[in-house]
């Protein structure tokens, strides 16, 4: 079969381009969107999916390029803005267009996170990345280190961070409202694992014409098209994807680990159900609970936190009114006198229980500021020159949450010491090899 040219696929998904409007400002400010003297150069790589989240974030600043391998997955993202240059290579578009870009916007699956993110980092961009930030915790500390040496602008795409109820729940948990948090219960009952469907991968169909699948790959090492992993089926692949734990901790964990101040944990310990890491470490168990540890910090004592995602359920705490149920996505906080239950993004659903504690609970006033969203936080602070919320020196260390429970996956059942100085596992020498990925010829970071 012949391949459609890129050129022959644009024109025939795209409308003709709209003449150019020049609207004047003073009505462009009335519409309360950014004037264009002020608005952000940005681009956009990987504008499907989870992509076209940051296209309308981001809709009211000036596209200057959008990078895309994909073309059915980019589709919506192509009709709407059409007269934005479309490139298939990040790196050509960085060496075309760099002067024309002040941010970036990184939305790529998970395996293609770091080497995007450092391109442009190096190249003094402001950064938007979905979480988690990247795939292992190897690129997590060098995109920290790099955005930190750059002074760029950075900001992890869990948008939960900037809604109102993580913030009310820091200011109940510093107020004291369920006094010393000593246990947190986190997760969410999905499960992405393909264990299943390993004998599948046998067969290996041609790759779709509107797809460019090496671009795709980025650094993993070379393997044939599948389509259980594009589009969007990536995520339960560990070649690809960080399992249900990479897509939902970087949401779920953010109000505890913002609210404890939880940094690094001491501890990593995992527990699977039907799942053999030599036979299906292709995929993810279908069932988990992972158990960290943190040592006291500040005013603060230990900490346990338990994840649970597919058949591993959260357990029910003691004191949560009759008839309510533990999220389905969220957590359970608990504390010396009571606790907090919330759901996903960022804590939704936000009570305190038992109920009568919530309804003699004297809410404090407002202390964190709140934020018209996460794109706009991002932009705030390019324009200000401040940090975003959830910038890499925070979102770094979430992130490695993830990875770390997706190590502990592999040795299920020991548990692993974490020296976070040292970026090692005290008492395991194999599981730090899994801290770092090996790139196929002409990758690296």
């Amino acid at each position: 079969m012949s391949r459609i040219s890129r050129r022959a696929f644009l024109s025939s998904v795209l409308p003709a381009a709209a003449a150019v409007q020049i609207v004047p400002r003073y009505i462009v400010a009335a519409s309360g969107q950014t004037p264009p003297s002020e608005r952000v150069n940005v681009a956009i790589v990987g504008v499907g999916g989870r992509g076209w989240a940051s296209v309308e974030g981001l809709r009211h600043e000036n596209f200057t390029a959008f990078c895309e391998v994909d073309l059915v997955r980019g589709e919506q993202a192509l009709r709407t803005f059409p007269n934005v240059p479309v490139y298939s290579d990040y790196r050509r578009m960085f060496d075309e267009r760099e002067k024309e870009i002040d941010a970036v916007a990184v939305c790529t699956p998970d395996h293609t996170h770091a080497v995007i993110s450092l391109e442009a980092i190096r190249r003094g961009k402001h950064l938007f990345c979905e979480k988690p930030l990247a795939h292992t915790v190897h690129e997590v500390r060098t995109l920290m280190k790099a955005a930190a040496e750059h002074d760029v602008v950075t900001q992890l795409g869990n948008q939960g961070h900037s809604f109102g109820d993580i913030r009310r729940f820091c200011e109940w948990v510093w107020d004291g409202a369920i006094g010393q948090v000593h246990t947190v219960h986190a997760g969410c009952n999905n499960s992405y694992s393909r264990v299943g469907q390993l004998g599948q991968l046998n067969e290996r169909p041609p790759v779709p014409d509107t797809l460019d699948w090496d671009l795709w790959l980025g650094p993993v090492q070379e393997r044939a098209y599948h389509p259980m992993y594009v589009p969007g089926k990536w995520r339960g692949w560990s070649a690809f994807g960080s399992g249900i734990i990479g897509d939902w901790i970087c949401h779920v964990v953010d109000p505890v680990f913002w609210a404890l101040d939880l940094g690094a944990p001491e501890t990593v310990q995992a527990e699977v159900d039907g799942y053999d890491p030599k036979q299906h470490g292709e995929t993810f168990p279908g069932a988990v609970r992972v158990t960290y540890t943190f040592g006291s910090k500040g005013s603060r004592g230990p900490v346990t936190l338990h994840w649970y995602s597919g058949g591993k359920r959260m357990p029910r705490p003691d004191g949560l009114p009759e008839g309510q149920n533990v999220p389905d996505i969220g957590a359970t906080v608990l504390g010396e006198r009571g606790g907090i239950v919330y759901g996903s993004h960022g804590a939704g659903g936000l009570r305190i229980f038992p109920e009568e504690q919530m309804q003699a609970y004297k809410q404090p006033e407002p202390t964190l500021p709140r934020v018209p969203g996460h794109h706009q936080d991002f932009l705030d602070a390019i324009r200000s020159g401040k940090k975003a919320g959830s910038d890499f020196a925070y979102g770094g260390p979430l992130t490695e949450l993830a990875l770390l429970g997706i190590i502990g996956m592999r040795f299920p059942g020991q548990r692993l010491e974490w020296d976070s100085r040292a970026v090692r596992f005290a008492n395991h020498p194999e599981a730090n090899r899994w801290l770092q990925s090996a790139y196929r010829d002409g990758w690296a970071l």
